[in-house]
């Protein structure tokens, strides 16, 4: 089977050249990559990676020159709102040091953007956020003008215009000090869905992750600094076949190895899931086939070249997302608003 990279992804973290730097002594020569600095740490459950990528890494990795943050919570259950609040102020916080870095003067006029269609809930993380956001409206408007704007431009299917049209010409018009825009992402993974955000002074091409590029937001383009936050909501659907069968492998190896031990003949109910992922799969040879021995990503591949060709690609979000989508809108919204107050005190 031929290498072709359908993988379509927002995080940096999970892009081609990530992924294929899984092994230790891989990720150690993605690590002394002269163009990529990577540096990850751990803050009670919240996992921060944050890459930084000069102009000679956005050659060797295919990523935009600037800084990116991915803050993720492995385990995140949707009722666990404390904990995403706690995900979304250490976010705010990253974000508030980035700005520094990019206005090192006094931040006096602030454009807050929320992309995606309202309409479909997995694409509506960036207008229900905006939604909270503008209630603090009043609190800058002055005469003529406001220290803070809210805006939610829908998306080119509802308006006929590219959204970065929109944002340009306000941009142009209201000549803001630094723009925030907030969307939903795609994930490489069924694993990070709405258990994630990125964090990345780049800015955004809005779509890219679901194969429907429009034109980017970005300091090159709009002549001011973007800071783009994002929560990845979709998975192509393929990747979660292939997580599937890889959950199925687990369970069936580790069902098999259970059988050999005394402590099998106690079992009374369904096999316990915790123990599939160190499983040996040795054993699944017999059964299977060469299939079972293959990675990951050649299961993906493969299913993408089906799925593709039948017409059947699709993109899978989880079956709690109107209440994920909530949870964001509330929890990001509340530390964006602390954010802005702060600022402007």
């Amino acid at each position: 089977m031929s290498e072709i990279n359908y993988y379509r992804t927002d995080l940096i973290d999970e892009s081609d050249e990530f992924v294929r730097h899984q092994t230790e002594s891989e990720e150690k020569k993605l690590k002394e990559m002269s163009g990529i600095r990577v540096e990850e740490q751990t803050i009670g459950r919240i996992k921060a990676t944050t890459v930084k990528v000069t102009a000679e890494g956005e050659e060797e990795i295919g990523k935009a020159k600037g800084t990116y943050i991915t803050l993720t919570i492995p385990t995140l259950a949707v009722h666990e709102t404390d904990e995403l609040q706690a995900l979304c102020e250490l976010v705010v916080e990253k974000m508030d040091a980035l700005i520094k870095e990019k206005i090192p003067g006094e931040v006096k006029k602030v454009l807050c953007v929320g992309l995606g269609n309202r309409e479909i809930t997995p694409d509506a993380v960036g207008p229900a956020v905006m939604d909270y956001v503008k209630e603090v409206i009043p609190d800058y408007y002055e005469t003529d003008e406001s220290g803070v704007m809210v805006y939610a431009p829908g998306v080119t299917i509802q308006t006929g215009l590219e959204t970065a049209s929109f944002v340009k010409a306000i941009v142009d018009q209201s000549k803001p000090d630094l723009l925030l825009v907030v969307d939903a992402l795609a994930a490489r993974s069924s694993a990070r869905l709405c258990r994630t955000i990125q964090l990345t002074d780049t800015g955004i091409h809005p779509g890219s992750g679901v194969g429907n590029s429009r034109k980017e937001l970005s300091e090159k383009s709009l002549g001011i600094p973007v800071i783009a936050l994002g929560v990845p909501t979709v998975v192509d659907g393929p990747v979660l076949v292939a997580d599937a069968i890889d959950t199925m492998f687990g369970y069936i190896a580790a069902k098999i190895e259970e059988d050999g031990l005394p402590s099998s003949k106690l079992s009374t109910g369904r096999f316990p899931q915790r123990v599939t992922k160190d499983a040996d799969r040795t054993a699944l040879g017999p059964i299977f086939g060469d299939w079972s021995s293959w990675t990951h990503e050649e299961r993906i591949q493969l299913f993408e070249e089906v799925l593709t060709n039948q017409a059947l690609s699709t993109f899978i979000s989880p079956k709690e997302i109107d209440s994920w989508v909530a949870n964001y809108a509330t929890a990001l919204s509340s530390s964006l608003i602390t954010w802005i107050h702060k600022v402007n005190s």
